[in-house]
């Protein structure tokens, strides 16, 4: 199959190696003595072989053809281990004349070292295109883990063909997120029209940027936040906007498929890395707002502190978790260097205002049953950017955000956030946890998470055992429940949580808030036993709100069925809350993907999803009806 790449004129380049290493550490074993205290060049900081840091006298013909090597690196490198993070410092990046032009791979984060997503400039294009199984199926479905962040781009598509010189492609699914960006010079194009079909997408996610005309095209669904568009095209299922100016607007929803929400009942901008005007390094942490509109950065630097990154434990893949607390503990900040992390003791976020950033999609993969991350009742923690993995021993929970409730009262104004939190059950390697995300404190933000249990990977299931090893997959890449929120007043902008073996959502706090939800059923039931629910219910609904709760709001949500291990199976309902005038459902829908049933869409109320209707959502406008 030919690359991609090879679509553009680049005989200018010379052929450069990205000597890109590969980072396996185990983070097990304490030294018996914890490590003093780690001395962090303000102006050089070591962020450790996977990270590259370009500057803008580098010639843009040796900065693509690294990028171009890591590209195709990373083309295929679905489940591999590899973990990458580009950044640009202030300046200018290629010519109308020279333009740098480069794709984006797995496990990559790309990104500005500004103040501002004007202070980094770049002239040419930053792309996404169909993952090609074969010559034939091309699709983006599977275009994970990926990010682009705070800087400009003028698009240049100078030595493309006609439909790839049409716009800047970002052909993406889950857990990619585009954030911080200002993109002018020709449209942006959420799907690759360009080559052969299918040319699905699943995804996905923007915040706090500032956009050209948008095409929508094949994506299912999407959320766009706090941001600027000149306009937008179509949508398939499931499109939300919310705070954004320039959105379309919803009057005609189901057809568009749009929910607009003029403002944004809470945000709080991702942290990210920058360097001032005397060159040293720091990271912005935006503060929360209540009911924002457009971009963070249209009247100067994001609201919010900066943190010197002196004050930062700056952790690679070797550094025990002893050293990591202990770093916590004396009051610095973390960051997560790109590698993958075996976790065998729980890393303890128990101070207010703690950052901890990972870079280049840094992933902590449980051991031994351990809980990789808990984070305590202490106001204005922020976690950003960290993968987290299952590991082959069942963990009780991967996430755990305070303790169980009843814990310490926090303040709504300086909120726990999580923002680009992914976690992953199997994939890779077999995963087994009872759940992925447990929420119990109050006044909780989550901004766009991905929390998924594996419907494919290279876990070495027998494909003679059900579907592709399904039978296998559902004894042994075991995930109870994706996310419990027991907190109050926790707000979700971005939820996607699929294919759990009971609660892919429950929801028992008051007063939550969510803002797009998307779920895919498990695929893989073998049996209508083995997805009933102990009264006789058939099936468990994609999202619950628990049946004491008096007060929830959801904007924008599907559930999807798609059980190809037996079609016969049936789930009763899509989603389940109490009926009471409180909890209010605003614009969602089931869809059959071609296997399963799903009999209404909340509550007993709302058409069938079953093969009759294949790919045609049940919509429902509000549930109660007003």
């Amino acid at each position: 199959m030919t690359s991609p790449t090879t679509h553009r004129r680049r005989t200018r380049l010379a052929a450069v190696a990205t000597g890109a290493a590969l980072i396996a550490g185990a983070l097990i074993a304490a030294p018996a003595t914890a490590a003093p205290p780690r001395a962090v060049d303000p102006f050089n900081p070591d962020f450790g072989p996977n990270v590259t840091v370009y500057s803008p006298d580098m010639p843009v013909d040796e900065i693509e053809a690294e990028l171009d090597a890591l590209a195709d690196q990373q083309r295929d490198a679905e489940m591999s281990s590899v973990r990458r993070a580009v950044y640009f410092l202030p300046g200018q990046y290629g010519t109308a004349e020279n333009p740098l032009q480069f794709d984006v791979g797995y496990y990559t984060d790309v990104a500005g070292l500004g103040a501002s997503p004007t202070d980094v400039d770049i002239n040419g294009s930053i792309e996404v295109y169909n993952r090609c199984l074969t010559a034939d199926n091309c699709i983006a479905l599977v275009n994970f883990w990926r990010t682009i962040s705070n800087l400009s781009l003028q698009v240049n598509s100078l030595g493309d063909d006609d439909c790839r010189a049409s716009a800047n492609f970002w052909a993406v699914s889950q857990a990619v997120s585009m954030r911080r960006v200002d993109i002018s010079g020709a449209n942006l194009s959420l799907m690759d029209y360009c080559t052969a079909g299918p040319q699905f997408a699943s995804g996905g996610f923007i915040a706090d940027s500032r956009l050209p005309f948008v095409v929508s095209g094949s994506q299912q669904q999407w959320l766009t936040r706090n941001s600027e568009v000149a306009g937008w095209s179509n949508g398939v299922w499931n499109q939300v906007f919310s705070g954004v100016v320039g959105a379309p607007d919803d009057a005609g929803f189901p057809d568009p498929p749009y929910t607009t929400l003029d403002e944004t009942p809470l945000s709080r901008e991702k942290p990210y890395l920058y360097v001032d005007d005397d060159g040293r390094y720091n990271v912005r942490v935006p503060e929360a707002q209540s009911g924002t509109r457009g971009v963070s950065w249209a009247d100067g630097m994001t609201p919010g502190r900066s943190i010197p990154i002196t004050e930062f434990f700056i952790a690679k893949p070797g550094d025990s978790v002893k050293d990591i607390n202990n770093a916590l503990a004396r009051g610095q900040h973390l960051i997560l260097t790109p590698g993958v992390y075996d976790i065998a003791q729980t890393i303890e976020v128990k101070r207010a205002d703690t950052v901890v950033l990972g870079l280049g999609h840094a992933t902590l993969t449980a051991v031994g049953g351990a809980v990789p991350l808990e984070v305590k009742d202490a106001a204005g923690i922020v976690i950003a950017g960290v993968t987290i993995d299952a590991g082959t021993e069942l963990s009780p929970v991967l996430l755990r955000v305070g303790k169980a409730k009843g814990g310490k009262p926090l303040g709504a104004a300086n909120p726990i956030t999580l923002s680009d939190v992914y976690f992953r059950v199997g994939g890779p390697h077999i995963g087994k946890t009872t759940t992925a995300l447990e929420v119990n404190s109050d006044n909780v933000l989550i901004d766009h998470i991905w929390v998924w249990r594996a419907d494919h990977g290279v876990e070495g299931f027998d494909p003679t055992d059900g579907v592709n090893g399904d039978n296998q997959r559902w004894a042994t890449n075991t995930g109870t429940n994706g996310v419990i929120v027991n907190g109050d007043n926790v707000t979700a902008t971005g939820l996607f949580v699929e294919h759990f073996q009971k609660y892919n959502t429950l929801w028992n706090g008051e007063n939550g808030r969510v803002v797009l939800y998307q779920n895919e059923l498990p695929y893989d039931p073998p049996t209508q036993a083995d997805w009933t629910q102990p009264d006789g219910t058939l099936g468990y609904p994609g999202y619950v709100v628990g049946p004491k709760v008096k007060t929830h709001r959801l904007d924008g949500a599907g559930v999807y069925v798609f059980n190809q291990n037996n079609p016969s199976i049936i789930t009763e309902n899509g989603f389940s809350v109490p009926e009471t005038p409180g909890v209010q459902l605003h614009h969602v829908m089931t869809v059959n993907l071609s296997a399963g049933t799903i009999q209404h869409v909340v509550t007993g109320v709302g058409g069938q999803a079953d093969n009759s209707n294949t790919g045609t959502p049940q919509y429902i406008v509000d549930y109660p009806t007003p």
